[in-house]
């Protein structure tokens, strides 16, 4: 029933007592409508969820058969545990059935990532958070699935077989992977989101939020996960999605209760600013600004940089001198965009343009995938805004090629910051125009292609560098060729991630030990060619007093006497991992943790001499020492 804006109440309701008696029921349930949508607008999360849950349990059964479809391959991911080149822990066992739910604990066939808890923000090469960056915003890792069959969900299942509780939204594609060609318009839907909240059992769960009903069909399905509040390492078995084929007939209370819908649509508008321009001449008609006119421009200034990008650009459309202040190039001088990488595109970048001229933080991290950032688009934004730039973030931002970094190496010259973390698609090639960033201080390379000579040349010319990763880099043929470069060129080198580095020997850790004394942080982790008869890990707990992280995780040649050197020489530890590790007795765990005052995480999972009455003894001689003992049931 359609009723004209100019019908007032007396009116309408003459109206309706004059309908047949089957209409008085479509009139009665749109009172009930607005009862109910006024209810959800007011009422508590709290009540929403008991109402939600009270309709949807006298739902009639769907006409549509539902299907039940488990992962068919794995897309894209931000990071993972294990290597690129086996099975083990990697996030590509996220694809087809369960390998080890509803067992518990830790199994080699399941998805991790590559962090857990807090411990990575507390250490030397941890970095600066943005400002600005949106409080409901808690994504630090994500993972993209496909199914077969395109549906519309009505049901999430992810099996979790140790320490669950890291995934926090749930989004649905509206595009196909499998489709020949892209739509012109890519929607994604959250089906499900809430903040980190702690799970204190690590035994196998199957998670299985209530999700929100969408209106196109799907077989795309992203997992965004948040691990700070996890005691270890979450691992992740399988993702069952449940759906019918035909969109599915909402009853008027199911429609009416989706109790963040509202909210969610009204930050998506507010995103849609990016992508028009503001209408300036609206706002030129405004004679007055109010009581803005008598405060200073630099107090305003001040007050508008708490403000999110939505959020200024709302206030943007309120007056002209608001608009004036929303739109300075000094509110845009740290700018994430990596909260809003669904709504960010050409056209985004297009009318931010303007406005980022002074720009020095820019994050474009998770943007521009499925080619809604075009390489003319990102190039000409760093043409005009790259000129300030000292950090730039790019993970995962799998529409950069060649060109892309070549437009970055010859505009933004002051380039102290550069992530490529997990930019797995960039061609070896691209790497060689790293070279030209002379004032680099931090790189990140994790899970990319750079081959050997591009990081010869890099190391050569940035010989600033004080934080690099190369964790996972599996096209470099010799990492004690560019172990010695280190040594020799990089003298002020802090921290470096050597994770997974598959041909490292001895020798390369000796001209590292030699030509980096500074070293705060070094990962070794799963580097399976150093030894402990070499005498390699001894050489580095006398080299580098100022280590205070450390991971030799599963390397099994550590032993007693490595343990021992690391207690007389770098007694400043923070982070010790020597998972895996058959050599070492509590007797020289003992005599570390008496030395290192200041060590607040020890692992020391699979270790065979360190079993779990060791582990209580230490934690209760030691209660400042996180000592990580992972199992498997």
């Amino acid at each position: 029933m359609h009723v004209s804006s100019g019908l007032t109440i007396s009116n309408f309701t003459e109206h309706i007592w004059t309908l047949p008696a089957f209409p008085m029921l479509t009139v009665l349930s749109m009172f009930y409508y607005i009862y109910l949508r006024r209810r959800a607008r007011t009422a508590t999360r709290g009540e929403l969820m008991n109402n939600r849950r009270a309709i949807e349990s006298s739902r009639p059964l769907p006409i549509n058969v539902e299907l039940v479809q488990y992962a068919k391959e794995v897309l894209d991911f931000s990071s993972h545990y294990g290597s690129e080149n086996s099975m083990s822990y990697t996030m590509w066992n996220l694809a087809g059935v369960p390998n080890v739910y509803p067992s518990s604990g830790d199994f080699t066939q399941t998805a991790v990532f590559r962090t857990y808890g807090t411990w990575w923000e507390l250490c030397p090469s941890a970095r600066l958070p943005f400002t600005r960056t949106p409080p409901d915003f808690h994504s630090q890792d994500y993972v993209e699935l496909a199914f077969e069959e395109p549906v519309y969900p009505t049901a999430v299942h992810v099996l979790e077989t140790y320490h669950p509780g890291s995934v926090i939204k749930i989004l649905a594609c509206s595009a196909s992977p499998y489709s020949q060609n892209l739509p012109a318009d890519i929607r994604w839907e959250v089906l499900w989101s809430e903040a980190p909240t702690k799970v204190n059992s690590p035994q196998a769960r199957q998670f299985s939020p209530c999700i929100k009903q969408i209106n196109f069909p799907t077989n795309l399905i992203r997992l965004e996960l948040n691990s700070s509040l996890l005691d270890y390492y979450t691992e992740l078995d399988a993702v069952v999605l449940h759906g019918v084929r035909e969109r599915p007939v909402l009853s008027l209370t199911t429609a009416m209760i989706a109790m963040d819908d509202d909210e969610d649509e009204e930050t998506d508008d507010v995103l849609d600013c990016l992508n028009k321009q503001f209408n300036a001449t609206a706002l030129r008609e405004s004679t007055t600004n109010g009581y803005f006119d008598k405060l200073p421009y630099e107090l305003i200034q001040l007050i508008l940089s708490h403000l999110t990008v939505p959020d200024l650009c709302s206030l943007s459309q309120t007056c002209k001198l608001l608009y004036q202040h929303c739109c300075d190039p000094l509110q845009y001088i740290h700018l994430s965009l990596q909260p809003y990488w669904a709504k960010i595109n050409d056209t985004a970048l297009k009318y931010l343009q303007p406005r980022c001229v002074l720009v020095q933080w820019l994050n474009l991290s998770w943007t521009g995938n499925r080619g809604t950032i075009s390489v003319s688009a990102f190039s000409r934004f760093l043409k005009v805004c790259g000129s300030e730039l000292l950090r730039l973030e790019l993970s995962c931002g799998h529409f950069l090629n060649e060109t892309c970094l070549e437009v970055v190496a010859e505009t933004c010259r002051n380039l102290q910051e550069l992530n490529l973390s997990s930019c797995d698609k960039l061609p070896p090639p691209a790497f060689n125009h790293i070279a030209k960033l002379y004032n680099l201080k931090r790189l990140i390379l994790y899970r990319t292609k750079v081959e050997q000579t591009a990081m010869l040349s890099i190391l050569n010319f940035c010989a600033a560098l004080q934080h690099l990763s190369l964790g996972s880099c599996v096209m470099i043929e010799d990492y004690d060729t560019v172990a010695s470069m280190m040594g020799a060129r990089c003298k002020k080198l802090r921290t470096l991630d050597l994770w997974r580095c598959k041909n490292i020997t001895e020798n390369g850790i000796a001209a590292l030990a030699s030509g980096c004394p500074l070293l705060e942080e070094l990962d070794l982790g799963w580097c399976p060619t150093l030894q402990s008869s070499t005498g390699c890990f001894a050489k580095l707990a006398r080299k580098l007093p100022n280590l205070q992280k450390l991971f030799l995780t599963a390397n099994r040649s550590v032993c007693d006497s490595d343990i021992e050197e690391l207690a007389a020489n770098c007694t400043n530890l923070h982070q010790l991992d020597i998972l895996g590790t058959r050599m070492v007795s509590p007797a020289s765990l003992r005599k570390l943790l008496e030395s290192c005052k200041d060590l607040s995480l020890l692992d020391v999972s699979f270790c065979s001499q360190i079993d779990n009455r060791v582990v209580l003894e230490l934690n209760a001689n030691f209660p400042n020492v996180f000592i990580k003992k992972s199992f498997t049931q």
